[in-house]
């Protein structure tokens, strides 16, 4: 049996990881990072499937609220409740913190990241149109629940 491990990780482990997950792109740098995070609390955590790197998840506050910035599970390890895990930790830590609800966002052309959220029982609160590319229009879907 595989052994999973959910740990607190630096800005560029957690950068090495999004790295390998296709969905993402361009994954954002460490500046980035700090830009967006500034001074507010935060997490960064990996998860790590018999010692190597499977996915990652990364929160702050933003406007009081917690915000659920960016996360992922390598291809591989889909399917083996990392994302599901490492999504329970961070509800447990920023429930400790006396945050009430999380918030995150996503786009409509990745459905399982909406659908993960819908079956967390995270409920639809804004849609943002957004265009992309020439002739293509994406949605910025936010979404929250309560912790």
């Amino acid at each position: 049996m595989k052994k999973i491990q959910i740990r607190e990780a630096s800005v560029q482990e957690v950068i090495s990881v999004a790295d390998m997950i296709p969905e993402l792109g361009a994954t954002p740098r460490e500046e980035v990072y700090h830009e967006k995070m500034g001074d507010s609390p935060r997490l960064l955590l990996v998860a790590e499937v018999d010692g190597i790197p499977a996915g990652f998840k990364v929160g702050y506050e933003r406007d009081g609220y917690w915000y659920s910035w960016l996360g992922g599970v390598l291809p591989d390890h889909r399917r083996s409740g990392i994302a599901r895990r490492l999504a329970d930790r961070q509800d447990e830590w920023a429930r400790n913190r006396g945050y009430t609800h999380v918030t995150f966002k996503t786009i409509n052309r990745l459905r399982g990241m909406l659908k993960f959220g819908i079956d967390r029982g995270f409920n639809i609160i804004k849609v943002e149109q957004e265009q992309s590319e020439p002739g293509e229009i994406n949605y910025r879907i936010w979404l929250r629940r309560k912790l």
